[in-house]
């Protein structure tokens, strides 16, 4: 059975969910944690709600007989959109979190009524997604695009140089898709009309956020999952008396953080550098059938 010590584990398809694990380090700081990446087989969110549902199963079963996880963070909108109750049902005793695209923090921030929000194509055309929106259809009006190939291109950036802060927009792969599927969307701003709101529907996007706040204007407020999720994670380890001590965090010699990746360990390291600071010796490569 998990102890109190055991690490939390969280995966994404690929280094996208880096972003909720930086929010879950900085609200956990006495926890230790098991990240995996399912690189191999991204992107989820141009993938069947069937494959998604079957790697998500794998992935559960491999971080609790591998790393006895005493909880599992789902970092990923499209895994969750396509799997999470599954998984439930499989694992009741697990303490589980999801994410989904922030509608309802949106709703309480936006004073135009009018919000955007970005996703891939399997988050947002699930039927978890539709039924979000349909419940709150009449609270604002919405803009949702699809950003096909977004996340892909955030990943193959990570082994890139840093884009000069002075370049324009459309020098990145990165910065092109971000303005094709901003521009396809409308107005953003403060006006009447206008949307004051963009929800950050994938993991990934959080780390192109200065290409959207170039695009979108300093106007615009980001919604995005990470510190939610990290509260969320937080109450349930309290609800079930799995919190880490600090007095335990001293006592274990594991690492207080390791990284997986089913794909390469190169990219892992580079992302894990870039966005959280960390050393290249915390990432492997593992092989998830």
């Amino acid at each position: 059975m998990p102890q109190a010590s055991s690490p939390i584990g969280v995966f994404d398809s690929g280094v996208g969910g880096l972003s909720v694990l930086r929010a879950l380090l900085a609200a956990m700081p006495h926890e230790r944690f098991v990240y995996l990446a399912d690189s191999a087989n991204a992107p989820y969110g141009e993938r069947g709600d069937a494959y998604v549902g079957a790697r998500t199963h794998a992935i559960t079963e491999y971080l609790r007989e591998q790393h006895h996880i005493k909880a599992l963070v789902v970092a990923c909108n499209t895994a969750t959109a396509a799997a999470i109750h599954e998984v439930r049902s499989s694992h009741p005793e697990l303490p589980l979190v999801g994410l989904e695209p922030a509608i309802k923090p949106a709703l309480a921030v936006t004073k135009t009524g009018h919000v955007g929000v970005i996703g891939t194509r399997g988050t947002l055309t699930s039927a978890k997604f539709g039924k979000l929106m349909a419940s709150l259809a009449d609270q604002a009006h919405f803009v949702v695009q699809p950003c096909d190939g977004l996340a892909h291109a955030i990943e193959r950036s990570v082994a890139l140089p840093v884009a000069n802060q002075g370049s324009p927009i459309h020098a990145t792969e990165t910065g092109a898709l971000c303005a094709r599927y901003v521009q396809a969307m409308g107005s953003f701003g403060t006006a009447p009309g206008q949307m004051d709101t963009l929800v950050l529907g994938c993991t990934h996007y959080i780390f192109v956020a200065h290409e959207l706040r170039a695009l979108v204007g300093p106007g615009v407020q980001f919604i995005e999952t990470g510190e939610p999720v990290a509260r969320q994670t937080r109450r349930l380890l309290e609800t079930a008396g799995l919190q880490a001590t600090p007095d335990g965090a001293v006592a274990t010699e594991a690492p207080r953080t390791r990284l997986l990746t089913t794909g390469q360990v190169a990219m892992l390291q580079a992302a894990a550098e870039r966005w959280l600071g960390l050393p290249a010796d915390c990432c492997e490569t593992v092989s998830v059938p």
